[in-house]
């Protein structure tokens, strides 16, 4: 087997030059993006840089009760993150639903996966743990900020036809399932294209890392279809136990729609 190919300083500040590309071109066509992009280029690199420092502690002196907190730490920024890109107004009722939806459907997904599949051991593991957490947090952040924008966003523009849903008899449920149903199907979308891609088109993070690092190619694909369907399951529980409770908060008592915020 190759020997792994470490990057020197002078080959990975050689990488910037894309970075230089870019900038001449939004000047070249007017685009005020260069801040963005100086900046977004800088918090990336100190932010991995220090990753790597904190992984490499972690790694090398594994504790059940940092690789807990890291989880945790992970769930509260998707949160966060999730009340940060949703643009219209969430009212508290639908912030708890979202806190409490990402959290069950990703902490079952992930046991299933690290215990079930994986079988790792110690269970704490974070040489496993955190690496496979930030995907499956991650992805199912993304497909819940989808499902609350769609789900937010529906029932607001499609009032007149849910009341008069409510008016001829509809349960709260039966008036808004179109709305749940689009919603389900574009939140998990981007998710199974990339499923869809995967191989052919281009290949994932993942496995390019393992890949790169001298694993074996059909080790890394193994991994990558479990880390896949893991990720889609785990968007899928996340996203389908929000619906099944965000929509009950635009209803009162009475099933009649409540006013927004």
């Amino acid at each position: 087997m190759d020997p792994i190919l470490n990057l020197s300083p002078l080959q990975l500040f050689a990488s910037y030059l894309f970075i230089v590309v870019l900038l001449f071109i939004v000047k070249l066509r007017g685009i005020k993006r260069e801040k963005d992009i100086i900046i977004s280029s800088f918090r990336m690199t100190i932010q991995l840089v220090m990753t790597g420092y904190v992984l490499v502690y972690i790694f090398d002196n594994p504790n059940p009760f940092i690789t807990v907190g890291i989880i945790a730490a992970m769930e509260v920024f998707a949160i966060l993150n999730i009340f940060k890109r949703v643009k219209r107004p969430l009212s508290k009722e639908l912030k708890k639903i979202i806190a409490f939806s990402m959290c069950t459907g990703t902490i079952i997904s992930l046991s299933y996966f690290l215990f079930v599949v994986v079988q790792i051991s110690p269970w704490y593991n974070p040489r496993y743990f955190i690496p496979i957490a930030g995907m499956i947090v991650g992805n199912s952040m993304t497909g819940v900020t989808l499902g609350v924008s769609k789900l937010v966003e529906g029932m607001n523009t499609k009032k007149p036809i849910i009341e008069a849903a409510l008016m001829l008899g509809a349960t709260p449920k039966a008036s808004c399932k179109d709305i749940i149903d689009n919603t389900f199907d574009s939140a998990i979308l981007p998710t199974i294209n990339s499923m869809v891609g995967i191989g052919i088109v281009f290949l994932p993070g993942m496995m390019t890392g393992q890949i790169l690092s001298g694993t074996s190619p059909l080790t890394a694909i193994g991994y990558q279809i479990a880390i896949m369907l893991g990720i889609l399951g785990s968007v899928a529980l996340t996203v389908i136990s929000f619906l099944h409770l965000g929509y009950k908060s635009f209803y009162n008592d009475e099933a009649q729609l409540k006013e927004q915020p």
